[in-house]
């Protein structure tokens, strides 16, 4: 009986040990599988996403091509027949002409140029709809509260002009060159009158930023437009102003105004006898009534490529230099590249300056 039993022990044993070691077997074969089933999937999954990529690359490789494929619509914030927009008919017709499509002038005008300029940022980033716009929309950050950011929410394509201001004086004013202007004023701090065009327009910020950079203080008397600006300092109603060079040059002729100094960096085609602001001893002072061409954001670098490609072909073309030279303005076209980092410079330097002025706009 204790034999039988004892042999009875043993094989359950034995059952035991192979039960134990069948389970061992096919869990380890489970992990296995499950350990490749993950790779495998992961590996699929990696797959299937660089083939997507790929895809979606050569999908907008192929829409690029095809550019355009239907009318361009670029749109002008501002009212028609503005300087903005005699930019902007002439540039359309050439752009229409080297694409084979219709590019349509569209103004929408108001609230400082925000309705229009909204309007693009919310576009789809197709290449279909453009902006024409002037430098003040880098002003309008530190002015007013935006539906919009003109850097994040606006793709750069080309800086497409340069208008410089012109430093004037009354003539009676016993100074001749910038430096001997600064050391006039600092002598003087708040007895001399500044004009403008208006509360924070580019002829009221262009001094502000002289200002900021010298430390002069002027007592500003803003003016509704450039006419009555310059009218008042040739009466005599203030001693110095910005305005642009189209405006005073005509005045500086006669001999009513005293030119100091232009602007940009660089000197004037229309007044090349006038030094800049930089040389005249402010250094890195540069500003510039410009107009540029935006796309909404994230709209295809080949496309952008293209419009710029374009762009700068047509706005240094003879005629468009005879259109610009009218209003002493001058062709640039800039990359997307050099027009994107002018925004974001020109946005925070005006951060800068509207604060330390203490301005608010309208």
């Amino acid at each position: 009986m204790k034999a039988a039993q004892a042999t009875r022990l043993h094989s359950l044993t034995q059952q035991a040990r192979r039960l134990r070691y069948a389970y061992s077997e096919m869990r380890f074969r489970y992990i296995k599988a499950c350990r490749m089933t993950k790779f495998r999937l992961r590996s699929i999954i990696e797959f299937s996403t660089g083939v997507g990529v790929l895809m979606l690359a050569h999908a907008t490789s192929v829409a690029a091509q095809a550019y355009p494929a239907k009318p361009l619509r670029i749109i002008v914030p501002q009212s028609a027949g503005g300087s903005t927009d005699l930019v902007a008919r002439p540039l359309a017709k050439k752009l229409a002409d080297a694409l084979g499509q219709s590019v349509v002038v569209d103004n929408r005008p108001g609230a400082g140029s925000v309705i229009g300029t909204d309007l693009v940022a919310k576009a789809g980033p197709d290449g279909y709809t453009l902006l024409a716009v002037a430098a003040s929309v880098t002003m309008s950050p530190s002015l007013y509260k935006l539906p919009f950011d003109p850097v994040r929410d606006l793709a750069a394509i080309s800086q497409l002009t340069s208008l410089p201001n012109l430093l004037v004086i009354h003539p009676s004013l016993p100074v001749n060159a910038v430096a001997e202007f600064i050391a006039f004023a600092k002598a003087r701090p708040n007895q001399l009158n500044f004009g403008s065009s208006g509360v924070a327009t580019g002829t009221h910020l262009s001094m502000e930023l002289l200002k900021y950079m010298t430390g002069i203080r002027l007592v500003h008397v803003p003016y509704k437009g450039g006419s009555l600006n310059v009218n008042a300092l040739i009466a005599g109603e203030t001693q110095v102003n910005f305005s642009t060079i189209s405006t005073a040059l005509p005045h500086v002729k006669t001999g009513r105004l005293r030119a100091l100094a232009v602007s940009t960096a660089k000197r004037s085609a229309a007044a090349p006898d006038v030094p800049t602001i930089a040389e005249s001893g402010v250094k890195d002072y540069d500003y510039s009534s410009w107009i540029g061409l935006l796309a909404p954001a994230k709209t295809p670098a080949a496309i952008i490529a293209r419009l710029n490609a374009e762009a700068v072909k047509a706005i240094r073309t003879p005629d468009m230099k005879a259109i610009l030279a009218v209003e002493a303005s001058e062709p640039v076209g800039t990359s997307p590249a050099e027009f994107g980092a002018l925004m974001q410079m020109e946005v925070a330097r005006w951060l800068k300056v509207v604060k330390a002025a203490g301005i608010k706009g309208d």
